[in-house]
């Protein structure tokens, strides 16, 4: 089992995954265009989505190990080839909500496989820092190409081309599976209990530790903010904006590579700087873009916009708030499973999962009513709150978890 092989199949896997999942913010807005439901209704595909991650990581992640992790990826890739595929030929917007609820399955098993296969291969806090950071890096250049893969296919002409994007999309799946059908993995991990009822309590037991139910509230509001922008951010370029839905979507890619850059930077600096010093930094940053930037956007007074040059510099700012939001996420997920016994991992990423998912679900939903309520333009002004919220349990997190720093 080669360290260079594994790796590869990790960033694959993941890859695939970022431009299936992420697509959910663009389908938001094509369902609203071709499907005919309001911004509520069509914020019911992040639930689709997000539960059933929820519901299967909860289910499978503590025994996932007796399953092999292998295994539990081929069947999610094979799943989602099957899915897109149905997708382009259903055409309507409960199809849509099949696609997501088989998406939101295979990821569970890809996810818990891939977190749990960093641990075995790394030998300690700062290896594992670097490759779960660079792991999320290369899911967001995935979702980063999302962004401009859709926008190609689609024709204003004909409203169903951009469904040919799936046929792309279940080739990449197959090829993925035919990569890692062929390698060989081991599964070295340490089975945590002595059978299924007793692997199922270790998540249990995991749960009444204060480092975890710190951790998992952190994870939470984090997933609420990442995803609530993530998904509504078409929708905002569109409406608020008045952007055309090509560069709507396009535009929103600016925000997936400010995260790619983030977390990729991220592995490197907190080989230096602390990991608390940065996460404060980052969401400081972060709430400062909210409260100068997006007003200026908010308020543009905008002409008639037919490309990219036509656009103010300043409609470009506020996406860049994802280069530092974008540390949070793997760096809080490294802290957690660095301070935890091997063994564990696999039932720790299953409560990370878990949790991510209802943020994500929650803060998609939470923005959705916003939008359709509050105004598109004022919308995102409510991250502040989690964000605030946010920063306070880094400073809970890191008293915790110093104790078992050298």
């Amino acid at each position: 089992m080669k360290k260079t092989g594994i790796t590869t199949a990790l960033y694959l896997n993941y890859f695939v995954f970022a431009i299936l999942l992420n697509s959910v913010g663009i389908v938001i807005l094509k369902a609203q265009k071709n499907y005919g439901v309001n911004e509520l209704q069509a914020s019911i595909l992040e639930a689709f989505k997000d539960l059933p991650i929820a519901i299967v990581s909860f289910l499978i992640a503590s025994f996932l190990p007796r399953i092999g992790y292998k295994k539990a990826m081929l069947i999610g890739l094979g799943l989602v080839t099957f899915a897109c595929i149905a997708m382009f030929y259903g055409n309507s917007f409960n199809y849509a909500k099949l696609l997501f609820a088989t998406v939101g399955v295979s990821f569970a098993l890809i996810k818990v496989s891939v977190y749990s296969l960093i641990g075995t291969i790394t030998e300690n806090q700062r290896e594992h820092n670097a490759l779960m950071s660079s792991v999320e890096g290369v899911f967001m250049i995935g979702i980063a190409l999302a962004y401009f893969l859709f926008p190609a296919f689609n024709d204003d002409a004909n409203p169903n081309s951009w469904l040919n994007v799936y046929w792309l999309l279940a080739l990449l799946s197959l090829l993925s599976f035919g990569f890692l059908f062929f390698m060989k993995i081991e599964n070295p991990t340490e089975i945590p209990g002595v059978n299924l009822a007793d692997d199922f309590s270790q998540m249990f037991k995991l749960m009444t530790k204060l480092l975890v139910v710190v951790f998992v509230v952190s994870a939470f509001l984090f997933v609420m903010i990442e995803q609530g922008i993530m998904s509504w951010l078409p929708t905002f370029n569109d409406k608020v904006l008045h952007l055309s839905e090509n560069n709507s979507i396009m535009m929103a890619s600016i925000l997936a590579i400010s995260l790619a850059i983030g977390r990729i930077l991220a592995g490197e600096i907190t080989k230096r700087i602390n990991w608390i010093w940065v996460l404060s930094f980052c969401i400081v940053c972060a709430m400062l873009i909210v409260i100068f930037v997006l007003p200026k956007t908010v308020g543009l007074e905008v002409k008639t916009i037919d490309s990219f040059r036509d656009i103010p510099l300043i409609g470009f700012a506020f996406p860049l708030v994802g280069l530092f939001i974008a540390p949070i996420y793997p760096l809080l997920n490294s802290v957690i499973l660095s301070s935890l016994p091997k063994k564990l991992h696999s039932s720790m990423t299953g409560l990370i999962v878990v949790f991510s998912a209802l943020g994500g679900t929650l803060g998609s939903r939470i923005i959705g009513w916003l939008f359709q309520n509050q105004g598109p333009e004022n919308a995102f002004y409510y991250t502040l709150i989690p964000m605030s919220l946010l920063l306070i349990s880094f400073f809970i997190l890191k008293k915790i978890t110093a104790k078992n720093e050298i």
